[in-house]
């Protein structure tokens, strides 16, 4: 500072003029660090608000009044709720937080005090980030004043908003005239209505959709201005599509039936997209081909427009005809099984047709020459002769053979007497049963003394039962043919061991002499098996047994 004559001439110095910028940078940074918590020094109007839970609110959200911000929400405190733990009782159904609630102390600005103390608070989207902020809904009641806390946790989110200002206070429930708490529909509930496969789905949806529009401004411009003719042509088609007799609007329900019928086969559905791509390559290959194709497009479709309308006779009946088989196609799913057997053991049968129907083409060439020769008639009036001859025989044959199977029976053992080989073949052989020695029966098998043999040793060296050593009587008196109620005793003689004896018969003389027991003793099994050994299957039931075998083990 220097002084000339009577006036005086002020100076600044750069490190005084360095001095007042470098304040003024920091009070601006201050000022901008704090703006969204509140300029310094200016009067604000604190109040606090009660909530379940604090929604994903942060500190210094703003709070908004008709849309304009007022304030900001100064901080957030976890307290506990006493009266809801009392009235829950700390039951984690009831009270799932136990008791906890949330406490938004809110910094407004002077101008909105008061706010009446049945006002309505909600969190709402600022943006579809996830950025929040309280709105506040003022209400037409008492004023709060400063440091007053609105009570939102006692009105299960049931808030009606403000409309008439004489009778809102009246009509509003009395737990809402301390404050009242709108919950809001979060996000995450909506995206949680679906399940996880589907939530993948549509973010990878939307990740395609990013990618595919990112760094196409320019051509996505170019389409939608190209789309104008498009739009000009759908005025008539909409004009058509909101006449009563197109009836558009069974169109959508349409589509939901289609979807539901074709879900089952959804996977080959996917697949034709596979092969249609396939198809799509084979266009590309042949160009010149494609592009004809699409010319005859045209003439194809007016052909259509003509002849479509012919068919509906024909689809109509077509569809009378599918509701009239539906029973008998939902009665064709039970069979499906025994078809498709059928089908797996009459394709083999069906290949083999061709060369089979080859030869027996021949065979009735054959036949047809034999029936054309007039000896044939001949032969077969002689044979129908021989028949009425032989009817007789048969009559009383055919049942023995048929049932009790004699022939095959005595044929069973021919090979046991054809078992010697000779030099030019095979001798016939036969023994007979050698007699036991004079003796050592009790009677011998021949029954000389007038006894049955009974399978005893001679008293003089003890007397002892032998069945399978000593002889027993083992053969029919009588033994009926098959013709008498199918009965095949002769032919499946046997003794019991003491189990079927005659009246008068001692229960220690174990001779089988029966000569004819009651009942039928069915057909003689006794065959070749395909191994070529004789097998015995014995298929007599009880019906079939003799009184005296009922309850006997055999």
């Amino acid at each position: 500072m220097r002084g000339r004559g009577v006036g005086a001439t002020i100076t600044a110095s750069p490190t005084m003029v360095g001095a007042v910028t470098t304040l003024v940078v920091i009070v601006a940074v201050f000022l901008a660090y704090n703006a969204n918590s509140g300029l310094p020094f200016v009067p604000v109007y604190r109040v606090s608000v009660d909530v379940p839970d604090a929604a994903r609110l942060t500190n210094n959200n703003e709070v908004r009044i008709g849309g304009h911000r007022v304030g900001v929400v100064e901080s957030i405190d976890p307290i506990r709720d006493a009266t809801a733990t009392a009235q829950a009782g700390a039951d984690p159904q009831t009270d799932p937080t136990g008791g906890v609630i949330a406490r938004l102390n809110l910094k407004l600005d002077k101008d909105v005090q008061p706010l009446p103390k049945d006002s309505i608070f909600r969190v709402r989207y600022r943006s579809t980030f996830g950025l929040k902020y309280v709105e506040i809904v003022r209400g037409e009641g008492e004023d709060a004043p400063e440091g007053y806390t609105f009570d939102g946790t006692d009105d299960s989110g049931s808030c009606a908003l403000p409309v008439d200002a004489d009778g809102f206070s009246d009509s509003i429930p009395a737990s809402a005239k301390n404050g009242c708490f709108q919950s809001q529909t979060e996000f995450d509930d909506i995206a949680n209505t679906f399940d996880t496969k589907t939530r993948t789905a549509v973010r990878t949806n939307l990740e395609g959709f990013g990618n595919a529009f990112a760094g196409r401004g320019t051509s996505l411009n170019d389409a939608i201005a190209s789309l104008r003719p498009l739009f000009q042509g759908l005025r008539p088609v909409t004009r058509v599509l909101i006449e009563p007799s197109t009836r558009f609007r069974n169109f959508f329900p349409a589509l939901g039936d289609v979807a539901r019928i074709v879900a089952p086969v959804a996977e080959q559905q996917a697949d034709v997209f596979t092969k249609a791509a396939i198809t799509f390559a084979a266009f590309t290959a042949n160009v010149g081909a494609f592009q004809d194709s699409i010319s005859e497009t045209a003439p194809t479709l007016r052909t259509g427009i003509e002849t479509l309308p012919r068919q509906r006779p024909f689809l109509t009946s077509l569809t009378r005809l599918g509701i009239e088989l539906r029973p008998g196609v939902q009665d064709l799913r039970a069979t499906l099984p025994v078809l498709n057997d059928a089908i797996e053991v009459g394709t083999p049968v069906l290949n083999d047709s061709p060369p089979s129907n080859r030869r027996l083409e021949g065979v009735l060439r054959s036949l047809n020459a034999v029936v054309s020769q007039p000896s044939t008639g001949v032969a077969l009036q002689r044979l129908e002769d021989t028949f009425d001859t032989a009817q007789p025989l048969a009559k009383y044959v055919v049942p023995a053979q048929t049932v009790c199977n004699y022939f095959n029976y005595w044929f069973t053992f021919v090979p046991n007497g054809l078992s010697d080989r000779d030099q030019v073949g095979y001798s016939f052989r036969q023994s007979l049963t050698r007699f036991p020695a004079p003796g050592t029966t009790q009677t011998p098998v021949d029954g000389y003394a007038a006894a049955q043999s009974n399978g005893r040793e001679a008293t003089a060296i003890g007397g002892t039962f032998k069945p399978y050593e000593v002889p027993i009587l083992n053969a029919h008196p009588y033994g009926p043919t098959g013709q008498r109620n199918a009965d095949c005793e002769g032919g499946q003689s046997g003794y019991e061991l003491g189990q079927g004896l005659v009246p008068g018969q001692s229960p220690s003389n174990p001779a089988y002499g029966v000569p004819d027991q009651p009942g039928s003793r069915g057909p003689t099994t006794l065959f070749y098996n395909d191994n070529n050994e004789r097998e015995l299957q014995d298929t007599r039931i009880d019906s079939r047994q003799p009184e005296t075998w009922k309850g006997i083990g055999r």
